[in-house]
C-alpha cells in the first residue's frame, strides 16, 4: 500500500526503514570533482524527502553554484536505498540514498549534477536504440595508520599478484569489505591481491551505466569505512608509492539493443566485433586525449600513466595484449562481448568518466568512424619510429596537457555541458598551476646541497 503520492518503490523504502529501526538517512550526491557529499536527516523525514525533496546550500559545494544562486534540492532515488553495515547497532541503524540535484529556481534537474550528466549520455544512447552496460575494476591500496590515526604509506603485507595469506595479511580486511559490499546489494565476482604491495582489487558484476556509477561511488565509501575499522587507510590515489604499479579502474563497456541483443557482437566478423562496436571503439580512440582529463583528473594520475608499469599510454587497441589503450577481452558468450578502456583511474568522478566514454563512442557510431587495425604486438617495446610507422599517438603526459585537450574537444565539452566543463577546467587548471610552482621533496633531496 502507498500513502498519498508516494510510489510503491518509495513505500518499500519507508517499510524497510521501519522494519530495520533506521534512525538517520544520509542523502548522498557527488560534486563535480567526484567527492561524495551527504546531508544527514532523521529517518522520519524520508516521506517528506520523497514528496518535496530536501533543500541545501549549493554554494558550499565545489563547482556547484555561486552564492547568489545557492538554493538546491535533493530528490532521493529509492532504488539506491541501502543500510550502512558499519553503522548498524542492536537497536538502530543508518541508511543512505543517492540523490538527484534540482535547481529550485527552475524546478529542473541541475546541469551541474554529475549524475544528470551521465543520465544525458544514457538518454542519447536510448534515442539511438541502445542501453549501456558498464563494469569497472577499481584498484586501491591499504596502508597502516600511525598512532594519531593519520595515513602512512606502510603496508601490512608483502603480497603480490593473486598471493594468498600469510603474505597477504590484508585478506581479512578485504573479506570484511566484501561482506559490507554484499550487505549493500553488490554482487561480487572476484577479489585478489594486485601486483604492488598493499594493492587490492575487488570486482563486482556489471550493470547499467547509471547503477554502475552509483556503485563506484558507494564502493569507495564502503572500502574506506571498513578499512578504518581495521585501523587501515584505504586510498584510491592512483600512484601513492613511486616506482611500483599504480591503481587503475579499467572500464568495460557494451551496448544492447531494444531486443536485448548485444550490439557489439557479430559471430561472423573478425574478433566477433560488430561494425557498431568498431565504430564505438573508434570514437573513444578519437577523443582519448580529452577523455583523459576526466578519467585521470589529478596531477598524480600521470605518475601512473607512464610506460613500464602496465598502465596504457598509447592510443591504440588490441584483441590480445594489454599495452594498448583499449582491449577487446575474450568473451565466452555473445552477451559478454565488450570493449575495455584501460586508462581510467579510481580518483575519477565515475559519472563524468562513464558519460564521456559513452558520448565519444556514440559519436563514433553516428559518424561511422573507421576503426584502425588492432596492434597485436607489445607496444611498450616499440621505439618512437615504429610508433610513428603504426600511427600510434600517446595520451597527454600531464594534467595540463589533458585539460588543454579537453578544452579543444567540442564533443567531450558538450557531453559535460557548459557548467560542468567550465568549472572542471577552472578547478583542474588551478590544480596544475599550484603543482608547477610547488617544490617537491625530490627536488630538495637532489639539489639543495648540490648547488
Amino acid at each position: 500500500m502507498t500513502s498519498g503520492n508516494i510510489t510503491e518503490s518509495e513505500q518499500a523504502v519507508l517499510d524497510e526503514i521501519e522494519a530495520n529501526d533506521v534512525d538517520f538517512l544520509r542523502l548522498q550526491f557527488t560534486d563535480i570533482l567526484g567527492t561524495v557529499k551527504n546531508v544527514s536527516v532523521p529517518a522520519r523525514q524520508a516521506e517528506k524527502a520523497f514528496a518535496e525533496g530536501i533543500y541545501f546550500d549549493g554554494s558550499s559545494i565545489e563547482g556547484f553554484v555561486r552564492i547568489q544562486e545557492s538554493d538546491m534540492r535533493l530528490v532521493p532515488d529509492p532504488d539506491t536505498f541501502a543500510i550502512l553495515p558499519w553503522r548498524q547497532k542492536e537497536d538502530s541503524a543508518a541508511a543512505r540514498m543517492i540523490c538527484d540535484v534540482y535547481d529550485t529556481s527552475s524546478g529542473e534537474p541541475f546541469e551541474g549534477d554529475p549524475r544528470r550528466v551521465l543520465q544525458n549520455a544514457i538518454d542519447r544512447a536510448h534515442e539511438m536504440g541502445y542501453t549501456v552496460n558498464a563494469a569497472p575494476e577499481p584498484e586501491f591500496f591499504l596502508f597502516e595508520e600511525d598512532e594519531e590515526g593519520r595515513a602512512t604509506t606502510k603496508t601490512g603485507d608483502h603480497g603480490g599478484y593473486f598471493d594468498l595469506a600469510p603474505k597477504d595479511l590484508a585478506s581479512d580486511v578485504r573479506r570484511d569489505i566484501i561482506y559490507g559490499l554484499e550487505d549493500m546489494g553488490f554482487e561480487i565476482e572476484a577479489s585478489h591481491h594486485e601486483v604492488a604491495r598493499g594493492q587490492h582489487e575487488i570486482n563486482f558484476e556489471y550493470d547499467d551505466a547509471l547503477t554502475t556509477a552509483d556503485n563506484v561511488a558507494t564502493f569507495r565509501t564502503v572500502v574506506r569505512a571498513i578499512a578504518a575499522q581495521h585501523d587501515q587507510h584505504a586510498t584510491f590515489m592512483p600512484k601513492p608509492i613511486p616506482k611500483i604499479n599504480g591503481s587503475g579502474m579499467h572500464t568495460h563497456l557494451s551496448l544492447f539493443t531494444e531486443a536485448g541483443e548485444n550490439a557489439f557482437h557479430d559471430e561472423d566478423a573478425e574478433f566477433n566485433l560488430s561494425e557498431t562496436a568498431r565504430s564505438f571503439l573508434a570514437g573513444i580512440l578519437e577523443h582519448a586525449p580529452a577523455i583523459t582529463a576526466i578519467a585521470n583528473p589529478t596531477v598524480n594520475s600521470y605518475k601512473r600513466l607512464v610506460p613500464g608499469y602496465e598502465a596504457p599510454v598509447y592510443v591504440a587497441w588490441s584483441d590480445r595484449n594489454r599495452s594498448a589503450l583499449i582491449r577487446r577481452p575474450a568473451a565466452r558468450v555473445p552477451a559478454a562481448s565488450r570493449v575495455e578502456l584501460r586508462s581510467p583511474d579510481p580518483s575519477c568522478n565515475p559519472y563524468l568518466a562513464i558519460a564521456v566514454m559513452i558520448h565519444a563512442g556514440l559519436e563514433g557510431i553516428e559518424k561511422d568512424l573507421e576503426c584502425p587495425d588492432p596492434v597485436r604486438e607489445n607496444i611498450y617495446e616499440f621505439d618512437e619510429q615504429k610508433r610513428e610507422e603504426y600511427g600510434i599517438e600517446t595520451l597527454p603526459s600531464n594534467l595540463g596537457q589533458a585539460v588543454e585537450a579537453l578544452e579543444e574537444d567540442e564533443v567531450i565539452t558538450e557531453a559535460l555541458g557548459d557548467h560542468v566543463a567550465s568549472k572542471f577546467v577552472e578547478a583542474k587548471s588551478q590544480e596544475f598551476e599550484e603543482y608547477l610552482v610547488d617544490v617537491s621533496e625530490w627536488e630538495l633531496d637532489r639539489y639543495l646541497e648540490t648547488f
